[in-house]
């Protein structure tokens, strides 16, 4: 990890100690807004500009549908080093989603990430902010991945809807 990474994540993790009662209690999708919500007690903490996977309509079918999953998950694992900026890994596929894929004879795909930019982008900075670009993850500016990174913690329910 290069220096900055590592005292980004040192910024982070200190921060992260010091608002430990500020953080939400759950996040909230909408993606025909092209919206993630951060929500305390029922209240809007904060909300973020976001762009979704190439084919953004419709739950996700199978691995490499391109589309953002629709439904209740967990936030789980969270990732200081990938090809983006920071990442936060949704818990998709669930039960009902491998079920289902099992019924189609498809695989359900996975690996869905709340993330920031990419490291090493291939198109301009409008196109990341204009444009749903994903494979499938919800993806959002740098800033914004910093502000969900600090203000959520492991397991935080998100509920994805069309």
């Amino acid at each position: 990890m290069c220096r900055l990474a590592v005292l980004l994540t040192g910024l982070l993790l200190a921060f992260s100690v010091s608002t430990a009662e500020l953080v939400a209690d759950r996040v909230l999708v909408r993606k025909a807004e092209r919206k993630l919500y951060l929500i305390r007690d029922g209240a809007v903490m904060r909300s973020f500009d976001i762009a979704l996977g190439l084919m953004p309509e419709g739950h996700k079918q199978r691995e490499g549908d391109f589309r953002t999953p629709e439904g209740d998950y967990l936030l789980t694992s969270r990732l200081y080093d990938s090809d983006y900026f920071l990442a936060i890994q949704v818990s998709y596929p669930n039960r009902s989603d491998v079920a289902r894929a099992a019924r189609q004879g498809v695989a359900p795909g996975g690996q869905i990430m709340i993330h920031g930019q990419p490291d090493e982008p291939s198109k301009s900075a409008a196109y990341y902010a204009n444009y749903d670009w994903t494979d499938g993850c919800i993806a959002v500016s740098n800033a914004a991945m910093v502000d969900i990174w600090q203000l959520t913690k492991p397991d935080t329910p998100i509920t994805i809807e069309p």
